[in-house]
């Protein structure tokens, strides 16, 4: 059993929309499957006494059951002097209950050869199940012990924060987590995503256990959660075992939270630091969009062109493949519950740095100013579309993409609607939200470099 650290994403990776899909079309070229396609969904939505809202999906193929929830209890709301509190109680979740010891779990979960999980992101935690039907009573009355009567002991809590600083100071020497970490503050300012979900060497020794009990016991309510369950089972089994084994689990007023919007930059901000590396980590970019934004789609289509199309994409075949500036290179958009980040990031040589932040920059203007190809846009579209499909090959994709769908009201005729609105972007379109979600004047540039090399010309340094 493993507690994975994980961001909360939409639809399953749109922290991240251009995570080198040219892989995933070369693998699947290879290796067909049969995936699901929106006419084999056919998900129920109930909300149960409690307040717990249920989706279920019946996927009769293999004697398996896929259980995703989704708890509305991110390190959005953590507060600024405690950071990593929300991913530090979804961490401890399975390390005690009182009715089991965290060695008690491990075996049970062992011995129905099943896979149990937690963890915290940015908007919300997650806990997972995967089990065997014929074992999915036991499965379902382990995940409920774990969210429903945790007792996060106190020597759990100390081990887990040792792990956690333990992670942190091995960070330091990862030229991309070091930017990425220097390169949110600049963008989000104020707003909590600013802050990395397991917290800092500063923020983590002042988590006690009363803080975790406190925050568990404000926001864990079934009221506060989305369960997906999707596998062999009936919605008649579906509803009988989530009611006997969470309709225990009593509601209460969740409180509100409130943030003010970031702020976005009044002029561009360049943050250099100074490492004794052979080549340059570079990422820059600026505030985004929320995954709510009525433009999503046209934005998705855009950014694959720009660099996000893995080797189909801008980015990768002019500064990559023509002028040989960057190793690799991508953009992406981060659409999450709040306006996340636009980012590109690149590593390349020292000493071309400088020329392949301006290669990047003059890409930004280029997509804003004169219209895409029609190969680029047809190109995009057919592979955003045909790749969809992939996101529920399996009974756990379709677990995940069925949460995040009721995580973001999507509908349940989401997955029927997808390809048409992708289908719908027209080249003035990416055009247009090429010029309003992409500012080439007002970024924030982090290069970690050796800097006597790499020579950036600096704006303003923060």
């Amino acid at each position: 059993m493993s507690i994975r650290k994980a961001r909360s994403m939409s639809e399953s990776s749109l922290r991240s929309l251009s995570i080198l899909p040219w892989i995933a079309a070369l693998f699947y070229g290879f290796f067909p499957v049969e995936p699901a396609s929106a006419a084999t969904l056919s998900a129920k939505r109930i909300v149960a006494d409690n307040g717990m809202t249920v989706i279920i999906q019946e996927a009769h193929s293999l004697p398996m059951v896929n259980v995703q929830m989704i708890i509305k209890a991110g390190a959005v709301l953590d507060p600024e002097e405690k950071a990593g509190l929300a991913h530090v109680t979804a961490a401890l979740l399975d390390e005690g209950t009182t009715t089991r010891s965290s060695v008690q779990i491990a075996d049970a979960v062992d011995f129905i050869g099943a896979d149990l999980s937690a963890s915290g992101g940015e908007d919300y935690a997650s806990a997972s199940l995967r089990v065997l039907k014929k074992d999915l009573a036991t499965g379902l009355e382990l995940l409920s012990d774990i969210l429903i009567r945790p007792t996060f002991p106190e020597a759990e809590l100390e081990r887990k924060r040792r792990e956690l600083m333990g992670g942190l100071i091995a960070e330091k020497d990862e030229p991309g987590v070091v930017a990425e970490k220097a390169f949110d503050p600049i963008v989000f300012g104020g707003h909590p995503y600013h802050r990395p979900v397991e917290g800092t060497e500063l923020t983590l020794p002042a988590v006690a256990r009363a803080d975790v009990v406190r925050f568990y016991d404000q926001y864990y309510r079934p009221n506060n959660t989305i369960m997906a369950v999707v596998g062999d089972i009936t919605e008649p089994e579906a509803v009988d075992l989530v009611n006997k084994y969470f309709g225990s689990w009593l509601q209460k007023p969740i409180p509100s939270a409130t943030f003010s919007p970031a702020a976005g930059l009044e002029k561009p901000v360049t943050k250099l630091i100074d490492k004794d590396l052979t080549q340059a980590n570079i990422l820059l970019g600026h505030l985004g969009i929320d995954r709510k934004n009525p433009d999503y789609y046209a934005v998705t289509v855009m950014n694959y062109i720009l660099g996000g199309g893995g080797f189909a994409s801008r980015l990768m075949t002019h500064l990559r493949d023509e002028q040989g500036l960057a190793y690799s290179i991508n953009s992406h958009f981060a659409a999450s519950a709040f306006p996340g980040s636009f980012s590109v990031s690149l590593q390349t040589r020292n000493a071309a740095a400088q020329q392949a932040i301006d290669g990047v920059v003059a890409e930004l203007r280029k997509i804003r100013n004169a219209p895409v190809s029609d190969g680029e846009l047809k190109n995009a579209k057919a592979f955003l579309i045909g790749s969809f499909p992939l996101r529920m090959d399996t009974s756990a994709k379709i677990a995940g993409f069925l949460s995040q769908m009721e995580y973001y009201n999507l509908g349940l005729d989401y997955a029927e609607r997808y390809p048409k609105l992708i289908e719908a972007v027209t080249k003035m379109d990416i055009q247009r939200v090429a010029q309003k979600y992409l500012d080439p004047d007002h970024l924030a540039l982090v290069v970690v470099a050796k800097q006597s090399e790499a020579k950036i010309r600096q704006n303003e340094t923060p």
